[in-house]
């Protein structure tokens, strides 16, 4: 395949002029546009559209990263379009990675977008304490979202994961369930943690005392969710009610509670934060913490685009407001 510089050879003139012939062909006299048009035809070369369409007059890429730490999960789907959506509008790409919760894997991508000339990227900080990320020495503008860190300027797009929680586990209370349990992702994501606050906040609220023994973590997948929701209904006092903090774990406490031959709602309640599209297919159909999760990433990606004409402007934080959906999982308490 011909390059461009072939065609400069062939006709005898510059690679910028080459470059001109095919952008700018009113900016070259006419005898070296006739002879670099010959050369085009004569070698068959085909412009690189993609590339002339990504690449400015700044010669930069235009190019954004987006990191999420599992891309099976139906709620970085809507992030990622959201994402996608507003790069698009803007004549950007959108080059996707797959962390796995795991700080070598978001490094190695960070380093992959640094060398690639990436104008900048989005992505949630795996720990919510320590940084995983030298985030001074990034090279590159800083989105955050879904997670935040209480000790770094960084523009950040989260949902206010604390009063989500509470207001589902308070709908399960309402209905007269005081045993309930919590399957939570890891507290040291930011997520899980805001979440398990508004678990005992609820609980707070209603007088009820926290206990411990109906408490698991692990990672926010369908297999820890399984395993962990069989540890509660092994319990001598099992839960009457459980609450999964990502859809991922809902997987997992609905293959449990089928597997330990129970009914939803009939014989446990079962709720859950994130609202995949499948919950509502289900029988009986889930109630769900809905986020508003192609916003998440739809103000993710204009928060970026203001740092990068902006540098120095102050980080913005913007914090988005769950809905929690009522449908049928949820029954009476069997424990009042």
């Amino acid at each position: 395949m011909a390059t461009l510089e072939d065609v400069a050879r062939q006709a005898g003139v510059s690679v910028s002029t080459v470059s001109r012939t095919i952008n700018r062909p009113d900016m070259v006299n006419a005898d070296t546009r006739t002879r670099v048009e010959a050369a085009i035809d004569d070698l068959e070369y085909r412009p690189n559209r993609v590339a002339r369409r990504l690449r400015r007059l700044d010669g930069r890429a235009h190019m954004l990263g987006l990191l999420i730490p599992d891309i099976q999960n139906p709620f970085y789907s809507d992030v990622v379009r959201g994402v996608e959506d507003v790069a698009y509008a803007r004549d950007a790409a959108v080059i996707l990675c797959n962390t796995d919760e795991t700080s070598d894997r978001e490094q190695f991508y960070v380093d992959v977008l640094k060398a690639e000339s990436a104008d900048g990227v989005i992505l949630p900080p795996i720990a919510r304490s320590d940084l995983n990320l030298d985030i001074k020495n990034i090279g590159m503008p800083l989105v955050f979202f879904d997670r935040r860190i209480s000790d770094a300027s960084v523009d950040t797009v989260v949902v206010d994961n604390e009063r989500g929680a509470r207001d589902i586990v308070n709908h399960l209370i309402e209905l007269g369930h005081r045993r309930i349990g919590l399957i939570n992702g890891p507290e040291t994501i930011a997520t899980s943690a805001e979440r398990a606050a508004g678990y005992r906040r609820a609980l707070h609220d209603h007088g009820i005392p926290f206990d411990d023994e109906l408490v698991r973590e692990g990672r926010p997948t369908r297999d820890a969710g399984k395993a962990l929701t069989d540890e509660l209904l092994r319990l001598d006092h099992a839960p009457s009610a459980l609450f999964a903090a990502n859809n991922q774990l809902a997987l997992g406490v609905l293959e449990s509670v089928r597997e330990h031959d129970l009914r939803v709602p009939e014989d446990i309640a079962v709720v859950t934060f994130d609202d995949a599209p499948w919950a509502k297919l289900l029988d009986p159909p889930l109630t769900t913490v809905r986020q508003p999760s192609y916003e998440m990433g739809r103000r993710a990606a204009e928060l970026l685009f203001d740092r990068i004409a902006s540098p120095d402007r102050a980080a913005a934080l913007i914090v988005l407001q769950p809905e929690l959906v009522v449908r049928a999982s949820c029954g009476s308490g069997m424990d009042t």
